[in-house]
């Protein structure tokens, strides 16, 4: 396909399914629900993701099945069965931005904890099989600690022990991505703002961890120590309160934080910035320029910010859904959506 690809359609014909379709194939995970049956179209068994890639000098076949019996669903890359999304890690980058995206540095936390940890997984197979590990751990301890019963509680200190010691390598991943989403993030907002703003983004974890750059084991001591501060207040509330499933960070222009002092139009810069500054990040790390999903975000922005991101697309591949084509059918090739169909068309 050409480098950008523009797909056009009215509202609920399909236009977002087709970008979900791609990053599912990048991450194993959908970006718009956790329930994989929402995925499935209406009374259908199952469902199949299938996509030709070239990548790391190679082509091979990425497929998926996803079951409405809640069958597990099955991940396959060239005729190899895959046992978790971890595998998928690099076989197919992406960086997906959508008109939520804008509004990120407002919005609650756990949309930034699910940015950092997605590029992170398409980069480090062993982070994602950490992060699929802690939420395993942080679901089976919350039923622990909601059920209260002394036989269960008494197997506590092992999930404990064992979330202090995933959870510390998620915190020292993520602390050095940030770092470098940082200084990547700071350069494209510096070019955006003509130089008259400075962008800079901090790691907020669990008040024990004097230092996120610190080596893993210590990180684990400073877990344990949070969570022994914190025992009696998870049996009262019968919740998790301890570890980075709180994970945040937060984000200043010129040292003013963002979500109070920003107004939309920086809001929205500083988002494109950090978005830009993924794709950038995956790029070095691999050589590869990841896909590019834009959905309906142009739309969102003024023309000036439009011409920002348009200038960036003169390489990789990008796919952009929108309702109307104006003055982007310059750019590559349209595709009309109808109906969950695709049409090509001038």
């Amino acid at each position: 396909m050409p480098s950008v690809n523009l797909l056009v359609g009215g509202n609920a014909n399909g236009k977002t399914n087709l970008l979900e379709a791609i990053h599912y194939l990048s991450t194993g995970r959908s970006f718009r629900t956790r329930k994989e049956q929402e995925l499935l179209r209406f009374d259908a068994p199952h469902a199949e993701i299938l996509a030709k890639i070239f990548s790391q000098e190679r082509e091979r076949e990425l497929r998926a099945l996803l079951f409405a019996d809640r069958r597990p669903r099955q991940l396959w890359l060239a005729g190899v069965k895959l046992r978790t999304s971890a595998e998928l890690s690099g076989a197919l980058t992406s960086v997906l931005f959508c008109p939520e995206d804008l509004l990120l540095l407002k919005k609650g936390a756990s949309n930034r904890r699910k940015l950092l940890d997605s590029v992170i997984c398409q980069l480090r197979p062993n982070y994602a099989a950490a992060l699929g590990e802690y939420h395993r751990l942080h679901e089976q301890k919350s039923a622990l600690l909601r059920e209260q019963m002394s036989s269960f509680l008494a197997v506590l200190p092992e999930y404990n022990a064992r979330m202090a010691q995933v959870g510390a390598l998620l915190i020292s991943y993520r602390a050095r991505f940030l770092d470098a989403l940082e200084r990547s993030a700071k350069a494209f907002h510096a070019e955006f703002s003509g130089d008259s703003e400075i962008l800079r983004l901090e790691y907020r974890t669990v008040s024990t961890i004097t230092d996120p750059f610190a080596p893993v084991d210590v990180l684990r001591q400073q877990l344990t120590m949070h969570q022994s501060s914190h025992a009696q207040a998870e049996l009262a509330s019968m919740q998790c309160l301890s570890g980075p499933h709180k994970d945040d960070f937060t984000a200043s222009l010129n040292d003013l934080p963002v979500a109070q002092f920003a107004s939309q139009g920086q809001t929205r810069t500083a988002a494109i910035s950090i978005k830009l500054a993924e794709r950038d990040l995956i790029y070095r790390d691999t050589g590869e320029l990841p896909i590019l999903l834009l959905d309906d975000v142009l739309s969102e922005l003024d023309a000036g910010r439009q011409d920002f991101v348009l200038n960036k697309l003169t390489k990789g591949q990008v796919f952009i859904t929108c309702c109307e084509i104006d003055r982007l059918t310059a750019l590559g090739q349209v595709l009309h959506i109808r109906n969950g169909s695709i049409e090509q068309g001038a």
